[in-house]
């Protein structure tokens, strides 16, 4: 006897109707009956009375239907608990991040998390710094990586990476002929930044390094994201000041990259987390980045 057996019994004795009953089953009704004769045959008890009109359960069907369905939900529970006991092994680790750990982090760190750890499902989500830090202190997110240190007594905050910040800019703008750029070179020219503000601690950071060194480019913020600063260099004879690594991805043969004579701000990439998380998967995953980046995180 299988427990299908008793999934085509309990639906006769519920419909009292085997066309209707096989239609629910998705099988023949021929098919159907022999099931139900077979179990019949089975227990050596009859359990359905049959006409040409009607079906109806006998005494002893009736108690075994009882039966059955204490057997069918038993055995549902035995799977739903043994699927919970199977995920309450997986950890979930919810990560919020911006593009340079994608880019520059996840490469390097979740092939080994997933090698050394493969009951933890990483959930990512990719969202700006307030965004992160409010999720981060209700407790939706379990880790983010950002450009700032949040100023949490509850917050742990360790620098991963620098990214260095280059010129780009297309290869017959007249600066391109150059190897390095001269500061003065920058006054008045044509400068795209993003409006976003997920770009805010970036726009900050070369601002003030225009500032530093007096230079009053011609600034457009105009674009949502650094593939658009991309694009409108492409279109014209403006320049973008981005970080380096996106270099290697752009693939563009009439894009160059440039230095200037004075090395440009570098921006700080955070790994943020509550000091008091209960994630087990928090703990596995620092491990994993501190050993891959050589990081302090106690």
């Amino acid at each position: 006897m299988e427990l299908r057996h008793l999934r085509y019994f309990i639906t006769v004795a519920e419909e009292l109707n085997f066309s209707k009953a096989a239609l629910k089953l998705y099988t023949a009704q021929p098919s159907l009956s022999q099931q139900i004769k077979d179990l019949e045959d089975e227990i050596g008890v009859k359990l359905l009375n049959r006409t040409k009109r009607k079906v109806e359960l006998t005494e002893e069907g009736a108690i075994f239907l009882e039966q059955a369905r204490l057997t069918i939900a038993q055995a549902e529970k035995a799977v739903r608990l043994a699927r919970e006991a199977h995920l309450s092994k997986q950890q979930i680790l919810k990560i919020g991040f911006i593009t340079t750990a994608e880019v520059r982090v996840f490469p390097k760190i979740l092939p080994n998390l997933r090698m050394l750890y493969p009951n933890i499902k990483v959930d990512l989500q990719i969202l700006n710094g307030n965004d992160q830090y409010r999720a981060l202190k209700k407790g939706d997110l379990d880790i983010v990586f950002s450009r700032q240190s949040f100023d949490d007594p509850e917050i742990a905050n360790f620098v991963v990476l620098q990214d260095t910040l280059a010129l780009f800019l297309a290869k017959q703008h007249p600066l391109a002929a150059l190897e390095t750029i001269p500061l003065q070179a920058l006054n008045d020219v044509n400068l795209i930044m993003s409006k976003a503000s997920a770009y805010g601690i970036m726009n900050q950071a070369i601002l003030a390094f225009f500032k530093q060194h007096n230079i009053q480019p011609h600034i457009e913020e105009k674009t949502e994201n650094m593939v658009e600063n991309i694009a409108e260099i492409e279109q014209g004879m403006s320049c973008s000041i981005l970080p380096q690594y996106l270099d290697p991805f752009i693939k563009l043969d009439h894009i160059a990259v440039r230095q200037l004579e004075c090395d440009l701000p570098t921006l700080d990439l955070y790994v943020s987390h509550r000091k008091h998380n209960n994630n087990a998967a928090v703990e596995k995953f620092l491990s994993v980045l501190a050993q891959q980046f050589d990081l302090p995180m106690n």
